[in-house]
């Protein structure tokens, strides 16, 4: 491994060190017997990543952009997708006011 590079495989856990096991996290981990789920996990044993947020939760997709129109963006800093979302946006509102 070089200088540069960062060292991305985990360390081996010892499984006696492992968390105790804490009533909340009983309540919020999956059962399961013999491979047949008896409760599905919630909360954040189910799930990483951000919560979604507010009444409409953006959704995330994938988008082949252009390379001109990346530079574009990425050209302004940071939040470079946000304002592409927010283009994108405008847009669509312009779009229904145009068909109302």
């Amino acid at each position: 491994m070089t200088v540069n590079e960062k060292h991305t495989k985990p360390s081996w856990v010892d499984p006696d060190d492992a968390p105790e096991l804490t009533p909340d996290l009983a309540a919020r981990a999956q059962i399961a017997n013999g491979g047949r789920v008896l409760r599905k996990a919630h909360g954040t044993v189910l799930k990483r990543g951000r919560p979604p947020q507010g009444a409409e939760p953006k959704q995330q997709v994938t988008l082949r952009l252009s390379r001109d129109v990346i530079a574009f963006f990425k050209a302004g800093g940071r939040g470079w997708q946000t304002r592409i979302g927010e283009v994108l946006e405008r847009q669509v509102e312009r779009n229904k006011r145009k068909s109302a």
